[in-house]
């Protein structure tokens, strides 16, 4: 039987070359004003979210925490303030545009010297095994091509006790919020991008990629075959977002 070798950008299918392309572009496209349309599209409540995963995380000074996919980096700096200057973060991503935005950030909140800038693919890592106490994506799983591939380097990067946080648009838990969530992503979310962003497509195909994500079952499924050791997940506003610790022993 032949293999469907496929990716789903949104609702198209490509080839897993074409998917990373493309995935890339969108990224470029909205990285100017990526923060800006983060706080209008969430209500701000993104905030909320980041803030449990940090919580959750548990992160101590002196630690390595590997922030993947982490863009302008909000989640970095969190981290970089509960591992201070004895530790080290290293914000990573495939998009040169997403990681220029972040970098000034960083400098002008004087974290330079405990965060690392660099860009890497999810799905090869470029650090030793066992290199990391903490891995966090956020927002950014549903975008990589291999997602599987992806979760298993996740694993092998991370040291024996440690943890990857994995923060997501997920499955809204019940009907009322489903139908209301599709008619705020598909008729309003774009407009914003058009009107705010100058880019609808990009926000279109942001609004389907959440559609196609695996559910909250699937993904904790993915992360126990990709070789971590347990796995729980917390719905976040009725299932709208998802975070799942993934414990390596």
């Amino acid at each position: 039987m032949a293999v469907d070798k496929d990716a789903d950008f949104g609702y198209k299918k490509v080839s897993p070359e074409e998917k990373t392309r493309l995935v890339r572009e969108v990224f470029h496209s909205v990285a100017p004003n990526y923060d800006l349309m983060n706080d209008l599209m969430s209500l701000g409540i993104h905030r909320a979210w980041k803030f449990l995963t940090v919580l959750l995380a548990q992160a101590r000074p002196g630690q390595r925490v590997l922030d993947l996919a982490g863009g302008t980096g909000d989640l970095a700096q969190r981290f970089a303030e509960k591992v201070g200057r004895e530790g080290c973060v290293v914000l990573g991503d495939i998009n040169l545009a997403m990681l220029e935005v972040g970098r000034d950030k960083i400098i002008d909140a004087g974290l330079s010297q405990t965060i690392k800038v660099t860009a890497l693919n999810a799905e090869e890592l470029p650090f030793a095994t066992n290199s990391f106490d903490l891995l966090t994506i956020g927002f950014g799983l549903r975008n990589v091509t291999d997602k599987q591939r992806a979760l298993k380097e996740m694993w092998r990067v991370l040291r024996p006790g440690g943890q990857a946080m994995i923060l997501e648009f997920s499955t809204p838990t019940t009907a009322g919020v489903r139908k209301l969530y599709d008619a705020y992503s598909f008729k309003i979310l774009p407009k914003l991008g058009q009107y705010i962003a100058k880019d609808k497509d990009s926000y279109q195909y942001l609004a389907e990629s959440i559609r196609k994500h695996p559910t909250q079952a699937v993904l904790k499924q993915m992360v126990l075959d990709a070789g971590f050791d347990e796995c729980e997940y917390h719905n976040l506003s009725m299932g709208i977002v998802a975070l799942h610790r993934c414990f390596k022993y």
